[in-house]
């Protein structure tokens, strides 16, 4: 494996090694239409914007979301590239 795919595996590997961050993948996968704003997690799980905030930095820096910026808002959905790996992965949705 060449060492840039190896660290960019190894940035997605620690990225869903956090039960929050699992968590929110499973959400975005079940979500409607996909896609959830930081203001649709806070409530289900228990934390305070600033934190659902930098879950949702940690797991785009890694490339397992996308986000899109609406008026004030910024929406995030599972990369299209990984949902299928993700979807093996969160086997239990939200």
């Amino acid at each position: 494996m060449p060492r840039d795919k190896a660290e960019m595996l190894a940035r997605a590997l620690k990225a869903v090694a956090d039960p929050t961050r699992l968590q929110m993948l499973s959400m975005l996968l079940a979500a409607p239409d996909g896609e959830a704003c930081v203001c649709d997690l806070t409530a289900p799980l228990a934390q305070q914007q600033p934190t659902i905030s930098y879950h949702l930095k940690v797991l785009a820096d890694a490339g397992l979301v996308t986000k899109q910026k609406r008026g004030t808002w910024i929406w995030y959905s599972v990369h299209p590239d990984h949902e299928a790996l993700l979807n093996l992965l969160v086997l239990e949705r939200a």
